[in-house]
């Protein structure tokens, strides 16, 4: 199977797909690049399982049958012989941060079965220290999705945006490289956390017509308001229109939106929060890493900080931003990643707009 190929097979699902990682993923050197695009690919793999229209058992058997295969990959990985080519602390692989140039042959047939993403995966995992066992955290999340878990306390939801986001960011340290992993993995954790309780604010209409609620129970309860009252109304099919004289419905109908508006303004209130902690991951970043880890985390934050200062406008609509801002973010972080250390932070300093 040609490794080159599979690569830019993952790199061709990024930049279609991944509509903000793309921007920091692009900043790494061609090497991490490849690797990361590979993480995304599968990692997309599992979320479009459980995101698509297969019925329940379905969804889990493929789930089951994307754990099963990650598995094999990281038991392959493991025998002896496999990790030789593996990159160190500085995340950088035999041979620098060129190409894929081969490295000690092609990945095992048996474990990839002609799959190009799995063929790219595990060249990038005998490349770089990825923590493959990651992946089986992100489809323990999938799988909760799937069965339609919601979550009664912050700590049963943080348990959640642990397995689908953090474990996103400790993956994606592996590639990055650090000199100090057990400091900066739980860093990377955090990191995650706050991007999908950004991605929990920004969908909570798509995601409660679609019956899915992931903000705790307790903090509905302790802000006397719920997404129920506002009995949503989806939008017929087709061009989306309504009858004249008929309004789709919003989560802040029914006299509770003030309510509303006031829990998500806590919640983004809490996001920044674990921004702030998982953006101490910065400096422990080489410069490249460090750029693509700010652009991506940058857009995210740039969103929260828009949501927080209009939260009854993500009631109302899925909010984001344009092609244009998020280039802009992702260039401010390059800039900011190549100044001298200590100069100034990619992301806390964006401007509100």
């Amino acid at each position: 199977m040609d490794v080159h190929a599979a690569y830019r097979h993952c790199e061709q699902i990024t930049w279609t797909q991944a509509r903000n990682f793309s921007y920091g993923i692009r900043l790494l050197p061609p090497a991490k690049r490849q690797a990361l695009a590979a993480v995304y690919a599968f990692a997309r793999r599992i979320d479009d399982i459980g995101d698509g229209d297969l019925p329940k058992p379905a969804k889990l058997a493929a789930l089951a049958d994307a754990r099963a295969s990650v598995t094999a990959l990281g038991a392959q990985r493991n025998l002896p012989g496999q990790n030789g080519k593996r990159a160190g602390a500085n995340g950088k692989p035999s041979g620098g941060d060129g190409e894929h140039s081969g490295g000690n042959g092609e990945p095992s047939s048996a474990a990839t079965d002609g799959d190009l993403v799995l063929v790219a995966l595990t060249d990038a995992a005998g490349r770089f220290d990825i923590p493959l066992p990651a992946f089986g955290e992100l489809i323990d999340g999938c799988e909760a999705d799937v069965r339609g878990t919601t979550y009664r306390t912050f700590d049963d939801l943080l348990h959640y945006c642990r397995c689908v986001a953090g474990s996103i960011g400790r993956l994606s340290l592996g590639v990055f490289g650090t000199a100090d992993v057990a400091t900066a993995a739980p860093l990377a954790d955090a990191l995650g956390v706050a991007l999908q309780l950004t991605n929990i604010l920004r969908d909570i209409r798509e995601d409660y017509l679609s019956g899915r609620i992931y903000l705790p129970a307790e903090d509905f309860e302790h802000f006397g308001c719920s997404l129920e009252n506002g009995a949503l109304q989806k939008r017929p099919e087709g061009n989306g229109s309504l009858p004249s004289g008929h309004l789709a419905r919003g989560p802040g109908d029914g006299g509770n939106e003030d309510k509303l508006a006031a829990l998500v303004e806590f919640e983004a209130q809490r996001a920044i929060t674990w921004y702030a902690r998982g953006l101490t991951l910065i400096p422990l970043l080489d410069r490249r890493s460090a750029a693509s880890a700010g652009a991506m985390a940058g857009i995210y934050f740039r969103l929260l900080q828009r949501i927080a200062a209009s939260p009854r406008a993500v009631l109302e609509r899925r909010m984001s931003l344009s092609a244009r801002e998020k280039a802009m973010v992702a260039a401010r972080s390059l800039a900011v990643a190549l100044r001298p250390r200590g100069a100034g932070s990619p992301v806390m300093t964006e401007p509100q707009s």
